[in-house]
């Protein structure tokens, strides 16, 4: 027990120091971040469509669906 309260209590003061070390980012990198994550959204939306895109005829064509 007295061992779990002191890895509780080390990783509290690690976890404090790092806070304390962190900063905010300036305008510049916020706007790089932000603009590389928006380019990732697209790319993986695109990516999704293109394949959906491209399997519904296909799974028309071995399914046959007749009307």
């Amino acid at each position: 027990m007295d061992n779990a309260s002191a890895t509780v209590q080390e990783f509290a003061k690690n976890s404090i120091r790092l806070v304390k070390r962190c900063q905010k980012p300036d305008r510049k990198e916020f706007s790089k971040v932000a603009r590389l994550t928006g380019v990732g959204f697209l790319a993986v939306g695109l990516i999704g469509f293109l394949v959906k895109v491209i399997f519904i005829p296909i799974n028309q064509i071995i399914i046959g669906t007749s009307n």
